[in-house]
């Protein structure tokens, strides 16, 4: 059975267990608590295939964009060898993933606070162990989730360049799958693969494109274009132009201060354009996941009943 076949198989059966992987029926119980009603979350899924197309980037401030508009957002690191999220906000983490997972301590004893409201939960850089997680214990990062007493309005997961198992599955388990695409063949070509895998193997048929280091809309709505004609003759889904953000110096000057742009030069071309690109997200049509088979971030909410 190949990689692919395999974690499918993982998903399906990961979905059908009453009581998650270590059997604690957390999930349940949470549906079985009086009280307040859970919200509904929106996760989020910021992925590109290449490295170098700024990802984490685009999740840092699209996250801080978002929560300066009044809502609860969450952005998990989901880059667990070479997480960098908490670099980019100036963060310094005491606890990662890794002490999640060796159980001693719980989702919410990670979650950082980050300028404007942005809650982060960060992965290890430089750990080895995170680097080589099983099926299993992604599964289980996924399923920590449902922990959480209410979830947040947006989880945004920023992934790790590539297509390993570990990327398959946490793009999988959300419920839209933003492709951060710029200006190279091989972005291209790592983002059809991209797609390619997910909506071969996990049934996903709708994403949503945003165009990096662009010069302007027209450049942007080109490479859209490039990718949809290819995926239109090969593959039955569906690829949405979501938005583009501009070549900045004042972008650099923010990573290099370790901030986001949208914080520190709010009105910049590029934070602009990241508040344009959060307008964006806040009018998609509301998420439909039932039915698909998988295992998701935030799973035992009650969801809407004509799937995915």
């Amino acid at each position: 059975m190949d990689q692919a076949s395999g974690l499918k198989n993982l998903f399906s059966a990961m979905a059908g267990e009453p009581n998650g992987p270590a059997g604690t029926g957390q999930g349940d119980g949470l549906l079985e608590m009086p009280g307040k009603p859970r919200r509904r979350c929106r996760a989020i899924a910021v992925a590109g295939g290449k490295g170098g197309v700024g990802k984490s980037t685009v999740s840092v401030n699209l996250g801080m964009s978002l929560s300066m508009a009044g809502h609860d957002v969450m952005l998990l690191d989901a880059d667990m060898g070479l997480a960098n999220v908490d670099v980019l906000l100036g963060l310094t983490p005491s606890r990662h993933i890794g002490h999640l997972l060796d159980g001693e301590c719980g989702l919410e004893d990670l979650i950082l606070e980050a300028p404007r409201g942005l809650r982060v939960i960060p992965a290890g850089s430089g750990a080895r162990r995170l680097a080589q997680l099983d099926n299993g214990e992604h599964a289980a990062v996924i399923r920590a989730f449902d922990e959480l007493p209410q979830p947040p309005q947006y989880l945004l997961v920023d992934t790790a360049a590539g297509l390993s198992d570990s990327v398959a599955m946490f793009a999988a388990a959300t419920d839209d799958v933003m492709l951060v695409v710029c200006d190279e063949p091989a972005s291209l070509t790592d983002a059809y693969a991209m797609i390619k895998v997910l909506s071969r193997d996990f049934g996903v048929r709708r994403f949503r494109m945003v165009a990096n280091m662009v010069r302007n809309e027209g450049e942007a709505r080109q490479l859209h274009q490039k990718l949809s004609r290819v995926s239109d003759r090969f593959l039955d889904v569906v690829i949405d132009f979501t938005g583009w953000v501009p070549h900045d110096e004042r972008l650099r000057q923010a990573i290099r201060r370790q901030c986001a742009v949208v914080d520190l030069w709010p009105s910049s071309r590029s934070a602009m354009a990241f508040k344009q690109l959060a307008g964006a997200v806040d009018t998609w049509a509301e998420p439909e996941r039932a039915g698909h088979g998988r295992i998701a971030f935030f799973g035992g909410q009650p969801v809407s009943s004509t799937g995915w």
